[in-house]
């Protein structure tokens, strides 16, 4: 998985088709408003091909550069037309998928996009199966159907609901088929799409955009273009830039005590703090299997113990917000299981109670895993934070060891950590994706934990309910089962952030829990 990596709703068939073929405004014009941005990150952008690349530098670039069938508008967690004119499930099985492109639709070298490029597109992504790439999101497609030139069917091979969100996603980048090889990546440092801007040049310290003037679709460029500036982890160097005025934005890097900083001290003409809502959340894992934390006293115990507004006040600064199910706010079906059961206050009377019942006598010795590669440099913090936490119940002698990102993933895969600390960022914001990879055999987690009715009757049947909606049910049984058992502890939930020049609006549009950056929405005064 993706941005899935490891560190943060479609409708009913017989509404979906009404919306989808009604819904729109004016297609986007052929030349940007305005000026020239200029943007800094810290993330890599891993590939330029959408066969490969599959993190949030990667799926940023593909966003903007090329266009999918869906998209995500701005603000909501719903897929719209975008390359397609409409999309709708035929049939109550959520197993055939048909869009009809938009007509007239064109690459940014000026050759046609037909039903031809789409299919070429998915089944080149799923050929290659990169290691690095999105194939696994679309496992579920068994075949594609062209019957004209505008009209793409998918047959799926089970019941997925949440087809409609995989393919508005960075998955679902449409390719020239006159451009791209079929069988392996390109290497290039080019991209040819039919999205919002085109790629001119792509460097390891900088990629330069263009609006594309062969876009067809419902986005309007409010500048004439971006420049993307790379700063790979450094973030005195990105903050020091943005300061000087070299770039007119940041997007992801800057450390919690810089944003906590520029924000107490934002006012006119001073650099500002856009705040927006996340979907990366981090978690504690509990391997079930542990001597340790097998036990569900035990973990319930720990359930009892941390405090998350702490957590996030005192490490995070306040850019993160507690967390309490594994589904966030702002997804559909989110509810507040843990919450619930647990308080949102440590409860060291109820975590000696429960340990008490269970004849667990004397301080429960454990250690805390994380690694601070993947996960950022207050990974370490966090973890000590918890553990004092433990410790100060007097119910716990817990301590914390960090350990080189590679070696942490296999000791995971080996079962070697009782409790370790992993962040997710979703693919499509969907209770989908912050489930269903996370139990039965072979889940993510790799922390032995196996529902029977979470996987073999909950999923199916919220695979099957294009109408997302539909699903709530099983969805909020699913949490409680969850927050019940105790296979994990939800910590927080990230805000979304961007600091920029006074001079610099529209970067609210690019803030939600789509995870869509949106660098047409985007103007300089």
């Amino acid at each position: 998985m993706r941005r899935n990596q490891w560190l943060v709703a479609p409708l009913g068939a017989a509404t979906a088709a009404a919306l989808l073929s009604g819904c729109g405004s004016q297609d986007g014009t052929s030349a940007g408003d305005g000026k020239g941005v200029v943007m800094g990150i810290s993330d890599k952008v891993k590939s330029v091909d959408p066969a490969s690349g599959y993190d949030p530098g990667s799926w940023l670039l593909f966003n903007n550069v090329f266009q999918s069938l869906l998209s995500f508008p701005k603000g909501g967690t719903t897929p719209e037309p975008d390359a397609a004119q409409s999309c709708a499930f035929e049939g109550s099985d959520s197993k055939v998928y048909k869009c009809v492109l938009r007509p007239d639709l064109k690459f940014s070298n000026g050759n046609a996009l037909t039903s031809k490029d789409v299919k070429f597109s998915f089944e080149r992504t799923l050929k290659i199966k990169d290691d690095a790439g999105p194939a696994g999101l679309l496992s579920s497609i068994g075949s594609i159907d062209t019957p004209d030139d505008k009209t793409v069917v998918f047959r799926l091979k089970t019941s997925d609901a949440t087809f409609p969100s995989k393919i508005a996603s960075g998955a679902g980048a449409i390719v020239d088929s006159r451009e791209y090889p079929a069988d392996k990546l390109r290497t290039d440092n080019k991209a040819v799409g039919s999205g919002v801007y085109k790629l001119d040049s792509f460097s390891s310290k900088a990629a330069n955009f263009s609006v594309n003037e062969s876009y067809k679709g419902k986005a309007k460029a409010k500048n004439t273009g971006v420049t993307l500036k790379f700063f790979e982890g450094d973030q005195a160097g990105l903050k020091s830039t943005l300061e000087s005025g070299d770039v007119d934005f940041a997007f992801r890097g800057l450390a919690a005590k810089d944003i906590a900083g520029i924000a107490s001290k934002s006012g006119p003409g001073k650099v500002e703090v856009v705040q927006g809502t996340g979907a990366e959340v981090t978690h504690l894992i509990f391997n079930v299997n542990d001597p340790v934390l097998g036990k569900l006293p035990i973990r319930k115990a720990i359930a009892y113990l941390v405090d998350r507004d702490a957590l996030v006040k005192d490490v995070y600064e306040g850019t993160a917000t507690p967390l309490y199910s594994i589904i966030p706010a702002g997804i559909g079906s989110h509810n507040t299981a843990f919450f619930d059961r647990y308080g949102g206050s440590p409860q060291p009377e109820k975590a000696k109670a429960v340990l008490k019942a269970a004849n667990v006598t004397g301080k429960v010795k454990l250690t805390l895993y994380g690694t601070p590669a993947r996960y950022g440099p207050s990974t370490e913090a966090q973890l000590q934070v918890i553990a004092k936490q433990l410790n100060d119940s007097q119910l716990f002698e817990a301590d914390v060891k960090m350990v080189d990102f590679e070696q942490y993933e296999k000791d995971i895969e080996a079962g070697k950590y009782g409790a370790y600390t992993i962040g997710w960022v979703p693919d499509y914001p969907d209770a989908d994706n912050f489930t269903q990879p996370f139990f039965g055999p072979g889940n993510v987690l790799h922390n032995n934990y196996d529902n029977k009715e979470i996987t073999g009757t909950i999923i199916p049947a919220t695979s099957t309910k294009s109408d997302r909606t539909a699903a709530n049910a099983e969805y909020t049984r699913l949490q409680d089962i969850v927050a019940d058992e105790v296979p994990l502890l939800p910590l927080w939930q990230s805000k979304q952030y961007a600091v920029a020049r006074p001079n610099i609006q529209g970067l609210q549009w690019s803030l939600d829990p789509s995870t869509v950056f949106r660098f047409w929405e985007i103007s300089k005064g």
